[in-house]
């Protein structure tokens, strides 16, 4: 899942992917309605990538979770942003348990799973793939060293 170009414009609702720079903004893209606008440098803008959310010893980045919602609805669209704050927690608590409760308000949670259903909508939702480390240590357990041997070389 690549979150690199969708933001969060404050003060506007949905989602945007970065199209290219323009004078003094940004070209965006409304990912509900596919439609192309300017945005002022000046905007407070947010990119998902660097979204967390908060846990209670460590914050979890929001793909990550996003892959936690993914695989419990298996692909499918999560509980509705319009749900009460009980219902949002109750379903967060399932998804990710570790979730700091006290410093995670409900409008983060509407925010949170509202962005997820844009995003699946669009099929820009995915499970990520293992990390190279994860696959560099699984294929080395796997196999046997070969051992190295000098070749003679004749004169």
């Amino acid at each position: 899942m690549d979150l690199t170009k969708i933001i969060s414009i404050s003060g506007k609702p949905g989602l945007y992917k970065l199209v290219s720079q323009a004078k003094g903004g940004f070209i965006v893209e409304d990912l509900d309605k596919g439609k192309k606008t300017s945005i002022s440098a000046q905007n407070n803008v947010s990119l998902l990538e660097n979204v967390a959310i908060y846990g209670v010893s460590e914050e979890f980045p929001l793909k990550d979770v996003f892959t936690k919602i993914y695989n419990k609805e298996n692909g499918g669209a999560c509980i509705s942003h319009k749900e009460s704050g009980a219902s949002l927690r109750k379903y967060m608590e399932e998804v990710l348990p570790e979730y700091d409760e006290s410093r995670v308000y409900d409008s983060d949670l509407k925010k949170l799973f509202q962005w997820y259903n844009i995003l699946q909508a669009k099929g820009l939702v995915t499970p990520e793939p293992e990390t190279e480390e994860v696959a560099e240590e699984e294929t080395s357990e796997e196999k046997p060293k070969a051992k190295k041997t000098k070749a003679k070389k004749e004169d």
